[in-house]
């Protein structure tokens, strides 16, 4: 795969983006190759989601291969030399997307921007080896995570893959059910483009006399809204919290929000941004 970032304008905005997404995090941001420093990022991923049965998130040895395959695996440091976070992404067959495997940052780092200058980065990796389309999954239940994709990214949803993995028993996921959206990030958008420079759209929960009320949730509050052309469908507020305080309630979130996301998703509809509380915004995909 040859670069193209002096041939393609899309490349360079988009390495244009993520310079400046870094320098706003304070971070630098690169593609590791260095064997010693893999295994510091195999440390930061323990460090984010712990060890399970069968062994850390993305151990060294896989992490070193990716790297030698000429995959990518980003690494962001602080300006004191400290690894902070970390993203890891393969090829799909025949180089026509990224899937981007796991990205997490240094506990206690959240809402700093270092997450946001790491997918630019791997945005701009992508751009520059002529693929324009970056794929991923996560959890529906981790509203901050939604938002995080669907809105500040410009990602859009409209695959529900139940219980992806299989139980889970890492410290985050906790013996719960692994149902996941399937995240598509089309990387040159409008969108895209304009959430890579700070511009992004922010879906407003419209007014409660504008809303129908579908559903209720776990928590006896409003949980599936209609309003014309869309629908609105709210996350638990912390389901990390709610596993280990109550996971029977936790279950029902769970079961809930399938239904819903896998009844929407049959009728032609696509998750396309999460407001600040926490409300997924489904529109018709031609309306995406």
């Amino acid at each position: 795969m040859s670069l193209t970032v002096e041939a393609n304008p899309a490349a360079r905005q988009a390495e244009e983006a993520a310079a400046a997404a870094a320098a706003r995090a304070g971070v630098r941001v690169v593609d590791e190759h260095d064997r010693e420093r893999l295994r510091d990022v195999e440390e930061l991923l323990i460090s984010i989601w712990g060890m399970s049965p069968h062994g850390a998130p993305v151990p060294f040895d896989l992490l070193r291969s990716i790297s030698h395959a000429g995959c990518n695996v980003s690494a962001a440091y602080r300006t004191d030399g400290v690894l902070c976070g970390a993203a890891v992404g393969i090829v799909s067959p025949g180089g026509r997307a990224t899937y981007s495997l796991i990205a997490g940052v240094l506990p206690g780092t959240a809402d700093k921007g270092v997450g946001f200058a790491l997918k630019q980065h791997q945005r701009a990796w992508s751009l520059a080896r002529g693929i324009d389309t970056m794929t991923w999954t996560f959890d529906p239940l981790v509203s901050r995570n939604a938002r995080f994709n669907l809105t500040k990214l410009g990602a859009h949803a409209t695959e529900y893959a139940r219980d992806f993995y299989g139980e889970m028993q890492d410290d985050i996921n906790a013996n719960d059910e692994s149902d996941r959206l399937v995240a598509v990030w089309p990387l040159t958008s409008t969108r895209s483009v304009n959430c890579s420079e700070g511009k992004v759209e922010e879906p407003q929960l419209p007014e409660a006399d504008l809303v129908r009320i579908l559903e209720y949730g776990p928590d006896s509050d409003p949980l599936l809204r209609e309003t014309p052309g869309a629908l609105w469908c709210r996350a638990p507020q912390d389901i990390v919290a709610l596993r280990a305080a109550n996971p029977t309630e936790a279950s029902q979130w769970r079961l809930t929000i399938r239904g819903i996301f896998e009844s929407a998703f049959a009728s032609g509809y696509s998750a396309t941004g999460v407001t600040r509380t926490g409300w997924y915004r489904l529109t018709k995909t031609s309306q995406a």
